[in-house]
């Protein structure tokens, strides 16, 4: 995120040199060179369609994740639901297990995906959701239960897919440095002297091109960005997962602590 903002600075130093130093040597000094409007109108189009491009990728890729999560937290939900058909011992048992999946997939899962990572600690209980499976395959309850579990298991990997950004590297990059050839480009246009305005339009279509970029990259991490999606839905999951299960119990009968990680005495 930070070269984003270094690059086009650097860009507008060299824009800012070049007008200086090289335009003398390249122009007539009677030349006016672009005027304001001049100046903005081609970059204006070149703004327009970098946000277009923002605005449609970053959005998708938004939304996609924030799907993701509803998705995984109605199938958290539907699995915690459909335990109640399983034997008192695999029902408590799924039950915990629920409860200490989202705290684990809130408390681990969500920080690791700002690097499009998972977590090994969610995965704890997903893998015991399975286990939980194989004593019970002769009960009626075994198909709605498996079925659960792989509506959450597709949820999950969807999420993990749009901790990922959607446009790739070489694309990015290639954004960076249209942004930094034409911030430099433009600042051999513009004339020398009496030149506040230009110079003004030129720095503030540098930083709109530079925040255009810092929304993209934003945007496509939608897990570890200023915008990020919440894990809210998998709270009140958890939270009617915990209600019944802990009503006349207390919280230590729970195989996990307030993060989801097992402890010593499960």
């Amino acid at each position: 995120m930070i070269i984003v903002i270094v690059v086009p600075v650097l860009a507008l130093l060299a824009a800012l040199a070049a007008n200086r130093f090289l335009r003398p040597r390249l122009v007539p000094e009677d030349d006016e060179g672009m005027n304001v409007r001049d100046l903005v109108g081609p970059l204006l189009t070149l703004t327009v369609l970098l946000l277009a491009f923002t605005l449609v990728t970053a959005s998708s890729s938004y939304k996609s994740a924030q799907e993701a999560v509803r998705a995984e937290a109605g199938a958290v939900d539907n699995l915690a639901e459909v335990a109640e058909y399983a034997p008192a011992a695999q029902r408590d048992r799924l039950q915990v297990d629920v409860i200490c999946y989202a705290r684990a997939v809130r408390a681990h899962e969500w920080p690791a995906m700002s690097n499009g990572n998972s977590s090994a600690v969610a995965s704890t209980w997903s893998t015991d959701f399975r286990a939980a499976f194989k004593t019970i395959s002769d009960h009626p309850s075994f198909g709605m239960l498996v079925s659960a579990d792989n509506a959450r298991a597709k949820a999950r990997q969807d999420r993990l897919a749009e901790s990922t950004p959607a446009v790739p590297d070489l694309i990015f990059w290639f954004l960076l440095v249209t942004l930094t050839v034409t911030v430099i480009a433009l600042g051999m246009c513009l004339p020398r002297k009496n030149n506040k305005a230009q110079l003004s339009a030129l720095v503030l279509v540098t930083a709109l091109l530079a925040s255009t970029l810092v929304i993209i990259r934003d945007a496509e991490e939608p897990f570890g960005g200023a915008i990020d999606v919440k894990s809210t839905a998998l709270a009140d999951v958890e939270v009617q997962a915990s209600r019944p299960f802990l009503a006349g119990r207390g919280a230590h009968h729970l195989p996990c602590d307030a993060q989801g990680k097992r402890t010593l005495q499960s």
